[in-house]
């Protein structure tokens, strides 16, 4: 329950300060560009393509079924409500095994009939499935579940999919802009003279400093804007918030890729790739939230709606 309260008034805190809208006069003049180019436009439906496919996988946000998290010492866990952790009912024995957390190390005891495979493998009586060395954690299953151990500050936890979730089920599809090339942006990325650090607070309440390697810089409308980037792999990721949040987009803001600079120091930003964060889809994420610089004092009408199978 806290951790719906979080969400609920960050997101609420996201729309006090996104509530206005554009003027009249400079919606029009943004949506004034020409018509999209038909192969721009197919490139961008087919990223979107992919999108959907990625979230429709057994391992997507639509086939999260649960988020436990973890006391210090035995967590018992199997379909009985007497369990610590309760899985979802007929889907596993009814005291499957337990995890044990022991400092920064969790061990999963299996149940001698619980049909439990650790990374592809009958799990021993004893594993261990999590330390802070291992390059992945274990990945465990039984029947249409999976699930492994996460870490999110200092919290662990067991993340949970069924590859027959009600979401996965349920799921209709994605609301989005029409493609308009007019919101894919000529950028910069301006770098600090020192290395930057930049805090970020996730849905769970938890604030942690992420290195930052600057901020990108475009112009709409002759006005420029700069939004803080983090660093993953060869792209740079952006949090961001704007004014069609809690209105045609998700209230808490949406995220998208993008490249790094080229050797001239120039890249893109294309706002018709924003996408719709996880926690829009299911209470069992953990989302980052748009730190408070990254807040657009402009509508952004590009990229994912939050209509669809998602609601409003």
């Amino acid at each position: 329950m806290k951790k719906y309260l979080i969400v609920a008034a960050l997101a609420g805190f996201i729309l006090s300060s996104c509530s206005q809208t554009n003027t009249e006069a400079e919606v029009q003049s943004i949506n004034a560009a020409p018509e999209a180019d038909s192969a721009y436009v197919a490139s961008i439906d087919a990223w979107h393509a992919t999108r959907v496919q990625n979230l429709q996988k057994e391992d997507g946000w639509l086939a999260l079924a649960g988020l436990y998290w973890l006391e210090p010492g035995s967590n018992s866990f199997g379909s009985a409500e007497s369990n610590k952790i309760v899985f979802p009912k007929t889907k596993i024995a009814a005291q499957a095994g337990s995890f044990i957390l022991d400092g920064e190390v969790v061990k999963l005891h299996a149940g001698k009939t619980a049909d439990i495979t650790v990374d592809g493998d009958p799990a021993q009586q004893e594993a261990v499935v999590y330390t802070a060395a291992m390059e992945q954690p274990a990945e465990m299953r039984h029947g249409s579940l999976k699930w492994v151990v996460i870490k999110r500050g200092d919290k662990y936890g067991v993340r949970l999919w069924d590859a027959e979730s009600e979401g996965l089920r349920t799921f209709k599809g994605l609301e989005r802009y029409p493609v308009q090339p007019e919101w894919r942006l000529e950028a910069r990325l301006e770098q600090p003279p020192l290395p930057k650090q930049i805090a970020i607070t996730n849905v769970l309440g938890q604030t942690s400093q992420e290195p930052s390697p600057g901020a990108v810089v475009f112009t709409v409308n002759g006005q420029e804007y700069r939004l803080d980037a983090l660093e993953e792999g060869e792209e740079l990721f952006i949090i961001f918030a704007d004014k069609t949040n809690g209105t045609d987009t998700y209230g808490a803001g949406r995220y998208l890729y993008m490249p790094k600079p080229d050797a001239s120091g120039k890249t893109y930003i294309d706002f018709n790739k924003a996408y719709t964060p996880p926690c829009a889809f299911t209470g069992y994420a953990t989302c980052p939230l748009p730190p408070k610089q990254n807040f657009l004092p402009i509508a952004v009408p590009a990229g994912e709606k939050s209509g669809g199978s998602l609601g409003s």
